[in-house]
C-alpha cells in the first residue's frame, strides 16, 4: 500500500504542474489540497483518470477527493518528498467550481446555495474540529477496547495482571486525548479566529483547572452538594464556552498589539490579554456557556435517549431521514458542538450513530438503481454506481450523493426513507458512541462495545429499507435517460 501511494503522489505531482508549481499542501478528512502557482499548468481531466482518485475539486486549492486515511497520508508523502510547505491557510469549500460527472453536480447545486453568515460560522467551527479527527477516533477506539475488557474482567472471561494492564493501557490512550479536549479545543480555535495558540489553549486549560472550585466558591457560584448544579466550576460552559472564550481572546490581542509599544509587546500583551480575557470567561462566559448548554443537552434528550421506546423510534427515524438534506445544505457542520457536548456530558455520542445510517440508505438506493440501470440498458448509470459505491460502503457519500441519488431526483428521498429504518432501529438500541469520524461500516470500532452488533443490524437495515422503497417507487423510465 504504501509503494501504490508513492506512485500514485507522483502520478498527482506531474499532473498539477510538477513540484515547481506546486506552493503548499495539506489535506482534511478525505481530500489532499494543493495550492499550485499557475492553474493553467493543471492537468484536471488527466487527475480524474488516475486509480485511487475519487474526484477533483478546483477551488482556491486543487482538492484531490482519495477518502479518509489516504488523504492523510498523501499529503504527509507530498510534503516529505518534494519538500513542500504545509498550507496554513484555513480550508474553505465555498465557491467552487467541481469538475466531472459527480462532481459537476454538486457546483451546480453548490452555486445555488447563499453562503450566509450561520453557514459561515457553522463552517468555522468544524474547521476547529476537522484537525482533531484522526485523535478523537483512536481516543474513542481505545476507550471502547478498554470497556470491553472491563466488561470481560468483570463477567470472568478474562483474568490475570495482563488484562489488566492492557486495559489500563487503552484506557490511558483513550482519557489522554479526551481529558484535555478543552485544550486542543482553544489551540485549534486560536488558529481560526487568529490569536496566539498558546493562549488559545491557556483558555481550554483554565476551563478543566481545579484552582476554579476554590475561586467558585469564594465568590459562592460552587454547590458542594451537587457540583454540577453549580454556576460555575471545572468544565462548565464544555467546549462552546471555549470556542466563545477564544473568540473574545482573538479581539482583545489584536486590539492590544496594535496600541503597545514594540519594545512591550511580548511581555505586556500576552498578560493584559490573559488578564481581561479570563475575568470575562470565567465570570461571563463559562456560566452562561453552562445555561446554554444544559439546555441543549435537556431539550436533546427528549428526543435523543428518551426511555419512551415510541418517541425513540419516531425520533430516530426522522433524524435519519432528515440527515441528507442537511449535509446538502451544508448544515450539518452545526451539529459538531453537539456531538462534543454530548461526548463530555454523557460519555459518549448518541446523536452520529443514528445520523450514520443515511448513508447506509444511500448505498441500498444506489444498488437498487444499478439494478433497474442493467435491466433498462443504461451502461453510465451503472459504471457511476459501481465506482461509487465501494467509497459509500466506507462512509464517503459525496460520490453517490452528487452522482447517483441527487441527479435524479426521488432516488434522494427515497434513500432517506429508508435510513430512516435504520436510525430508528439504532436509536431504540441506544446505540451510542465512543467518538465520532466516518460513517458507514468503518464507524463499527468507535461503537461502545455491547452496541456494535446493534450498528452494524442498523447498517444492514438501512441498506434493506434504502433498496426496498427505492425498488417501488423508482421505475425504468426514471433511470433508462438519466
Amino acid at each position: 500500500m504504501s509503494k501504490q501511494n508513492e506512485q500514485l503522489i507522483d502520478e498527482i505531482v506531474k499532473r498539477v504542474g510538477e513540484e515547481g508549481n506546486i506552493q503548499a499542501a495539506t489535506n482534511c478528512m478525505t481530500r489532499l489540497r494543493i495550492r499550485v502557482r499557475d492553474e493553467k499548468k493543471v492537468n484536471i481531466e488527466s487527475l480524474k483518470q488516475l486509480d485511487g482518485v475519487m474526484g477533483v475539486v478546483e477551488a482556491e486549492t486543487i482538492q484531490i477527493v482519495v477518502g479518509p486515511g489516504k488523504a492523510k497520508k498523501l499529503a504527509d508523502l507530498l510534503l516529505e518528498r518534494y519538500n513542500i510547505s504545509e498550507d496554513q491557510a484555513p480550508m474553505s469549500d465555498g465557491d467552487q467550481k467541481v469538475t466531472g460527472n459527480w462532481q459537476e453536480n454538486k457546483e451546480s447545486i453548490k452555486q445555488k446555495q447563499k453562503k450566509g453568515k450561520l453557514k459561515a460560522a457553522l463552517e468555522t467551527i468544524s474547521g476547529i474540529f476537522i484537525p482533531m479527527i484522526p485523535a478523537i477516533i483512536a481516543a474513542g477506539i481505545f476507550n471502547g477496547f478498554s470497556g470491553l475488557i472491563g466488561t470481560l474482567q468483570g463477567e470472568g472471561t478474562l483474568t490475570g495482571e495482563f488484562w489488566e494492564a492492557t486495559r489500563l493501557l487503552f484506557s490511558l490512550i483513550g482519557t489522554g486525548f479526551l481529558g484535555y479536549f478543552a485544550i486542543f479545543t482553544g489551540i485549534n480555535a486560536a488558529k481560526r479566529f487568529g490569536a496566539t495558540e498558546a493562549l488559545g489553549g491557556m483558555v481550554g486549560a483554565i476551563s478543566i483547572a481545579s484552582p476554579l472550585i476554590e475561586l467558585s466558591s469564594l465568590f459562592g457560584l460552587y454547590d458542594a452538594e451537587q457540583p454540577l448544579n453549580s454556576i460555575l466550576t471545572t468544565g462548565k460552559g464544555g467546549i462552546i464556552g471555549v470556542i466563545f472564550g477564544v473568540f473574545i481572546l482573538a479581539k482583545i490581542e489584536k486590539a492590544l498589539r496594535k496600541r503597545i509599544p514594540d519594545v512591550l509587546d511580548l511581555i505586556v500583551t500576552p498578560v493584559l490579554t490573559l488578564l481581561i480575557t479570563v475575568a470575562l470567561f470565567v465570570f461571563v462566559i463559562m456560566p452562561v456557556s453552562g445555561i446554554f448548554s444544559d439546555w441543549l443537552v435537556s431539550g436533546l434528550s427528549v428526543i435523543i435517549g428518551s426511555d419512551n421506546t415510541i418517541v425513540s423510534i419516531i425520533s430516530g427515524y426522522i433524524l435519519a431521514a432528515a440527515f441528507l438534506p442537511m449535509v446538502l445544505l451544508g448544515l450539518h457542520h452545526g451539529l459538531i458542538p453537539i456531538y462534543a457536548i454530548q461526548l463530555e456530558v454523557l460519555g459518549g455520542v448518541s446523536l452520529f450513530p443514528v445520523l450514520a445510517m443515511a448513508g447506509a440508505g444511500q448505498v441500498g438506493a444506489s444498488i437498487a438503481i444499478y439494478l433497474i440501470s442493467k435491466k433498462v440498458g443504461n451502461q453510465r448509470m451503472k459504471q457511476v454506481v459501481a465506482g461509487a459505491l465501494p467509497a459509500g460502503i466506507l462512509g464517503i457519500g459525496e460520490p453517490l450523493i452528487y452522482g447517483v441519488t441527487l441527479p435524479l431526483g426521488k432516488p434522494f428521498i427515497t434513500a432517506g426513507l429508508g435510513a430512516g429504518f435504520g436510525g430508528a432501529y439504532v436509536m431504540m438500541a441506544q446505540v451510542m458512541a465512543n467518538a465520532w469520524g466516518p460513517s458507514g461500516l468503518v464507524a463499527v470500532p468507535l461503537m461502545q462495545a455491547d452496541k456494535m452488533i446493534h450498528y452494524v443490524i442498523g447498517i444492514f437495515i438501512s441498506y434493506i429499507g434504502g433498496f426496498i422503497i427505492t425498488r417501488l417507487f423508482i421505475k425504468g423510465e426514471d433511470v433508462a435517460n438519466a
